[in-house]
């Protein structure tokens, strides 16, 4: 390390401390990691008010520098204010920019023009999501060519998107490194009481109630015949929500429809007890989702694409319809050595390529460099250190 602090700042995330998604878990890990190891690090943080009375405070957590960001709007436009005020702060700042997320990206060329490093991740090809309009998908496509040129490094999560942006920039200017996750050793099976549910006797799914995750798919596949065990849909739905109202609509009485649940120790006993974990994302990188799913070492049923082919490996059957979908869980549900071998192949898989310590440090070397300083000593998994990621 030189003798002044690395400096970092994280653009493009809700906040932390970590309550949306994974962009604010690795924002919040990331940002933990690197206060260790004597970085000074930034992390903004959206705060939707009536009026803005002060646009930028800071507090201190952990170590780390919370610049709270008033914005007086609120949906879509609270967080294309919010981007546009957090490069003006960060052009003014003499540290390294890590944007998670292009859908800001209009707002980095000045953040370039200010003399400012800027590593971007690009997260997954959001334009070619079915659920956007045209002028939503177009805005995307848009602003992810200006997040490859005005960025000086890109990172990508999956080696499907990394060969994606090597349509945009040269190779050489991405870097594959994955998301990571925390094993599941144990957990309590008291939360399951209030659902009703047995350890080892039910399926799972965690997911945003939407088309490209194929809900419907798998609703439809797991009600078509009685399984003699629940599958337990955990997401929002909305009545007003027509997609949403098919999945209801479809659900058979062994669907069991929580909603969303926020607590992290229930989440935990939810996946750790489940006997499977059902996965229809058919588009993006690696879904930390799945890479959950794999350190709890559960047995995925997985919509067959390249995606989620690459990240769940030996630990998946995967489907392409209704029916695939159907017998997949048959198998599952039917063949208990099926679901052992699964189960240690999840456990393979996760710790070969999805342990944080190893995503944390490759990320450390990359900003590293970027900075024009030379890197601690650290050995990544070989599959992470040389451009694959789980």
């Amino acid at each position: 390390m030189a003798n002044t602090a690395p400096s970092l700042l994280i653009l493009g995330t809700r906040g932390i401390p970590a309550a949306h998604g994974g962009f604010e878990t690795f924002a919040e890990k990331l940002a933990l990691f690197l206060v260790e190891r004597g970085w000074q690090v930034g992390v903004y943080c959206q705060d939707e008010v009536p009026a803005v009375t002060r646009r930028f405070h800071s507090e201190s957590w952990r170590g780390i520098e919370l610049i709270r960001t008033q914005v007086s709007s609120s949906g879509p436009r609270a967080t294309i204010d919010f981007d546009w005020h957090c490069v003006r702060h960060a052009a003014r700042r003499p540290a390294l920019s890590l944007v998670l997320g292009y859908n800001g990206a209009i707002f980095l060329p000045y953040l370039r023009l200010a003399g400012r490093k800027i590593m971007t991740n690009m997260d997954g090809i959001e334009w070619r999501r079915p659920k956007w309009s045209w002028p939503v998908r177009s805005w995307f496509w848009m602003n992810e060519w200006i997040a490859a040129w005005s960025s000086h490094r890109l990172v990508a999560d999956h080696p499907i998107i990394a060969d994606h942006l090597a349509t945009r920039r040269p190779r050489s200017a991405t870097v594959m490194i994955p998301y990571g996750g925390m094993p599941i050793r144990m957990a309590p099976a008291k939360p399951l009481a209030k659902f009703g549910l047995e350890s080892g006797r039910y399926l799972i799914s965690i997911a945003r109630i939407e088309p490209d995750n194929s809900i419907l798919t798998l609703v439809e596949a797991f009600s078509s015949r009685p399984r003699g065990m629940p599958l337990v849909v955990l997401g929002n739905f909305s009545d007003e929500n027509a997609y949403h109202r098919q999945v209801k609509a479809a659900a058979g009485p062994e669907v069991i429809m929580p909603g969303a649940i926020y607590d992290a120790e229930t989440v935990r006993a939810l996946r750790f007890h489940a006997r499977g974990y059902l996965h229809g994302h058919t588009v993006g990188g690696t879904n930390p989702s799945l890479v959950e799913a794999l350190w709890a070492g559960n047995p995925v049923i997985a919509h067959d694409n390249p995606y989620n082919r690459w990240t769940a490996g030996e630990a998946g059957l995967f489907f392409a319809d209704e029916a695939s979908c159907s017998n997949a869980i048959g198998r599952l549900l039917a063949d208990d050595e099926l679901a052992a071998r699964l189960k240690q192949a999840a456990l393979v898989r996760a710790r070969s390529s999805f342990e944080w310590q190893a995503v944390l440090e490759h990320y450390e070397r990359e900003a590293l460099a970027l900075l024009g300083l030379e890197p601690e000593a650290a050995v990544a998994p070989a599959e992470v250190a040389g451009g694959r990621r789980g």
